[in-house]
């Protein structure tokens, strides 16, 4: 069910809209923002939009919860937070996520962008998202 789930997530028109990629090696999950010129929100440096940036990274927390374990349906986000940490340039972003803790209703997740040098991350989120492991009781 998570496979039909991430595939869902996907191919929703915005993440479809912005290209999002998704490349998996065993349990690591990448995320890949292709860069494309209606991604740039400043045309003076250049540098990718924020809101591109952040719905980047709530997508990658919301693929690695569903890569993580089997979700009944998408993750939810609760809250987020997102440190922009430095322009990021008119180039592919990257990015990989850390379930720090997945309960029976939350997951607290943290996720980190970079450009060139995963040392230097671009933007950080922490997030809490409402889960639906599969075979939870959906009532309560």
């Amino acid at each position: 069910m998570s496979q039909v789930l991430l595939e869902t997530l996907l191919a929703t028109p915005f993440v479809s809209r912005i290209g999002v990629q998704l490349e998996q090696k065993g349990t690591e999950l990448t995320g890949v923002l292709p860069f494309t010129d209606t991604l740039v929100g400043n045309p003076l440096i250049p540098a990718l939009h924020g809101g591109a940036v952040g719905a980047f990274l709530e997508v990658v927390a919301s693929a690695s919860l569903l890569v993580s374990q089997p979700m009944a349906r998408l993750p939810r986000p609760i809250d987020v937070a997102i440190d922009y940490l430095r322009p990021a340039r008119a180039q592919d972003v990257y990015a990989r996520a850390i379930v720090a803790r997945s309960g029976r209703r939350v997951a607290n997740v943290r996720v980190e962008a970079w450009q060139g040098r995963t040392e230097a991350p671009v933007a950080t989120l922490h997030g809490h998202f409402l889960i639906t492991p599969e075979g939870a009781d959906s009532a309560s």
